[in-house]
């Protein structure tokens, strides 16, 4: 993100800000870099900022939402994520964006009065020990009811006079319809990313929406599969059955990104993920993977032998080569996978794990590629379904 160039900020009237708010910010991307030049502008005018904060409510699997902070001096603004949790704890309990979150107008503190006269929040009393004199925050109101915050405050004796107040409650509408588009834009990328993977995510907004479209791949195919998933699911209370897929899908999933895989999709107990070719340590990357997720797999065992449970057991395929990389399915509901003999081959193979008593089976032509790296068990030629040839196949216990 480039930050805003302070030197180009001239003085202006709070009409220009608000023009230029409304219509040079357009080619700017990033909300936090339109925030903190807002504030840089505003300043110009003659407010007396010295802190601002823009909170939003996100749609993230991993966060409630994110904070921008911007303070005098600074080119950039600063952003922090913010978990669940933190509805349970006393920094947001009672503070003023719980306030407006639960339907306040807006939330006014003037710092320099005696604090027993005031609101009763951590958050004054940081303020004060900074030397901060006046306070306001305001609903960012998005459409549907969403409602974000922002706030302002300033160290100037006396706080902000009501022709501060009144010019910086001009550009809270204009603000709302800028910060709303760019949060629609990051949302709809987070939601693919979250659903399809980065990679495919970026594909599709591109402009990669076309039945049939897509493109040949080479890679490195990984399928996993976790063992007597039926019998867990028809014994396991719901609640504990999701909860078993979810620390098995963490413990395989975060590896594989990690080291630059992409899962492309879970089907019921298992994942499908590539390792592109492009990637010169694609083969190397994806059997590091494996180790990782090997070792994440065996805590998980642990901690559910501790509760009486058995260890989860899995099977994974793995072979290389070319893929139809690229959107599949019917005219109204399409998936963006991959598809091809290579995709098969690597299914057959993790489904041959549980006769062979492996938990990890790979091809020849993948092991082709990282037996220098790697000391791997070669298990023989074995016929594999679908294949009118054996085919030679390795085992990793890395």
């Amino acid at each position: 993100m480039n930050a805003p160039n302070i030197d180009s900020v001239t003085p202006q009237s709070d009409g220009d800000v608000v023009n230029w708010l409304t219509n040079e910010t357009r080619d700017q991307r990033f909300i936090d870099n339109i925030f903190a030049e807002l504030c840089l502008r505003l300043q110009r005018t003659g407010i007396p900022l010295k802190r601002a904060t823009m909170n939003l409510l996100i749609q993230h699997p991993q966060w409630l939402g994110a904070r921008i902070i911007w303070a005098d001096g600074k080119r950039e603004a600063e952003i922090t994520r913010v978990d669940y949790d933190v509805q349970q704890r006393s920094e947001y309990i009672g503070s003023p964006v719980y306030e407006i979150h639960q339907g306040a107008g807006e939330v006014r503190e003037k710092l320099e009065r005696d604090p027993s006269q005031g609101r009763k929040h951590a958050l004054f009393d940081d303020m004060r020990a900074q030397g901060l004199t006046d306070y306001v925050a305001w609903p960012l109101l998005h459409t549907l009811g969403k409602r974000h915050v922002v706030t302002f405050a300033t160290d100037r004796a006396g706080g902000f006079d009501e022709a501060d107040i009144a010019e910086l409650r001009k550009v809270m509408p204009v603000l709302a319809l800028v910060s709303e588009i760019r949060m629609k834009n990051r949302l709809a990328r987070t939601l693919l990313e979250t659903y399809v993977g980065s990679h495919a995510g970026e594909m599709i907004l591109a402009g990669a929406t076309r039945r049939g479209s897509g493109t040949t791949v080479r890679a490195a195919i990984m399928i996993c599969d976790l063992r007597d998933f039926t019998r867990i699911s028809d014994s396991w209370p719901r609640d504990d059955v999701i909860d078993l897929l979810n620390d098995y899908f963490d413990a395989m999933s975060e590896p594989i990104a990690r080291h630059g895989g992409e899962i492309l999709k879970f089907i019921g107990d298992g994942l499908l993920a590539i390792f592109p070719l492009s990637d010169p340590k694609a083969c190397a990357n994806l059997l590091h993977a494996v180790a990782e997720a090997r070792l994440a797999m065996a805590a998980l065992s642990e901690k559910n032998s501790m509760m009486g449970r058995a260890p989860m057991n899995y099977g994974i395929g793995v072979h290389v080569g070319d893929v139809m990389y690229g959107n599949i399915g019917s005219r109204s509901r399409l998936d963006f996978t991959v598809i091809g003999p290579a995709v098969n081959m690597a299914s057959r193979l993790e489904a041959l794990t549980k006769q062979l008593k492996r938990n990890v089976l790979l091809s020849r032509a993948f092991a082709d590629l990282v037996e220098h790296d790697f000391a791997l068990e070669h298990v023989g030629e074995h016929a594999v379904r679908g294949f009118s040839e054996p085919i030679e196949l390795f085992a990793y216990n890395g």
